[in-house]
C-alpha cells in the first residue's frame, strides 16, 4: 500500500490550485486583450476619414492639430492631401478626389468658380495671413518721407489689399464707391506723394532693402529672416481674406464636413494660432 505523506499532498494540491489560478488569470487577461484590441478595431474602423487639399505648411500644420487634438473624440480622422498649386485643390474637389480644401479666401474661389465653372461653397472662416507695411529704417508710418517708394504684388487680389491697406493707414485715400479689387487708378489721394511699385508676389521681400518699406505678408517676412514688425498691418476684422474651409455645393452638409467646419473654430484652434505664430498668422472666429 502506498501512501503518500500529508506534505506532499499539500504541496501537490496547492501547485495544482496555484496553476489552475494562473490558467484562470491568463485566460481572463487574453479574453481581456482580445476585448480591447476588438474594440480598437472597432473604434478605428469607424473612424470617418476627411480628405483635406491644401497648399502651405501652416493650413497643413492647424489641421494635424485639429487631427490629433480633437478630431479623435469625433470619431473623425483628417488625411491632409499637399497641391504644388492652386489650381488642383479646386479640380481635385471638382473630381471628387478630396472631400475639401482648406487654402483659399473667398475673393479667390470666387475667381476659381468662373475659370474653372466649379460650384464652390465657403464654410467656416478660419485665419488670416496677415499683411503688413515693412521697413528696414522705419519705425511707424508717421515717418514715410515725401516721395517714399513702397513696393506691392501685382496680382489683382494683393494688390488690392496692399493698396487698402494704405488707404486703412491714411498713406493714401481711395475713390469711394470701388469695385470689388482697387487698382492704382482708384487712388483719390495721395498726401506723400508715394511712388507704388508693383512687382511679382515673390520679387517684394527681396525689395525691402531697394525700397522705403513694402507691403507683405507678416510670414512671409518673418520666413526670409526678417524680424516682422510690422508700421500697420491687416486684423481678425480684416476677413475678406481670410481662409475658409471650403467644398462642392452639394456636399456642404456631409456630417463629416460639418465636423470638421465645428472643429476648426474650436477654442483650442485660436489658441494654437495666436500661440504658434505671434500675430502673423491671426484666428478669425
Amino acid at each position: 500500500m502506498n501512501i503518500q505523506h500529508p506534505k506532499i499532498n499539500r504541496r501537490f494540491f496547492l501547485t495544482a490550485l496555484g496553476s489552475f489560478t494562473a490558467s484562470i488569470l491568463f485566460a481572463s487577461c487574453s479574453q481581456q486583450q482580445a476585448q480591447v484590441t476588438s474594440n480598437t478595431a472597432q473604434a478605428t474602423a469607424q473612424k470617418e476619414v476627411i480628405q483635406v487639399g491644401v497648399t502651405g505648411i501652416i493650413s497643413e500644420d492647424i489641421l494635424k492639430f485639429v487631427n490629433t487634438k480633437l478630431a479623435p473624440q469625433e470619431g473623425l480622422e483628417v488625411k491632409v492631401v499637399n497641391f504644388n498649386d492652386w489650381i488642383q485643390p479646386n479640380t481635385a474637389l471638382r473630381d471628387k478626389v478630396i472631400d475639401a480644401n482648406f487654402f483659399q479666401h473667398r475673393p479667390f474661389m470666387n475667381n476659381a468658380v468662373k475659370e474653372l465653372k466649379i460650384n464652390l461653397v465657403p464654410l467656416n472662416l478660419v485665419s488670416l495671413s496677415t499683411l503688413g507695411l515693412f521697413s528696414k529704417n522705419l519705425k511707424s508710418v508717421n515717418e514715410v518721407p515725401q516721395n517714399a517708394t513702397v513696393t506691392i504684388a501685382n496680382d489683382v487680389i494683393n494688390n488690392d489689399r496692399g493698396l487698402r491697406l494704405l488707404a486703412s493707414n491714411g498713406l493714401i485715400k481711395l475713390k469711394e464707391n470701388t469695385k470689388e479689387f482697387v487698382t492704382q487708378r482708384d487712388i483719390a489721394e495721395n498726401p506723400k506723394n508715394l511712388r507704388i511699385k508693383e512687382v511679382e508676389g515673390v520679387q517684394v521681400v527681396r525689395a525691402i532693402n531697394d525700397v522705403d518699406f513694402i507691403v507683405s505678408s507678416a510670414q512671409t517676412v518673418a520666413l526670409a529672416g526678417i524680424t516682422p514688425q510690422s508700421m500697420g498691418q491687416e486684423t481678425a476684422k480684416d476677413k475678406k481674406y481670410a481662409l475658409a474651409l471650403v467644398t462642392l455645393q452639394g456636399r456642404e452638409n456631409e456630417p463629416k464636413i460639418q465636423k470638421l467646419n465645428k472643429l476648426l473654430n474650436d477654442p483650442q484652434v485660436r489658441d494654437f494660432i495666436n500661440k504658434q505664430y505671434q500675430g502673423r498668422i491671426v484666428p478669425v472666429f
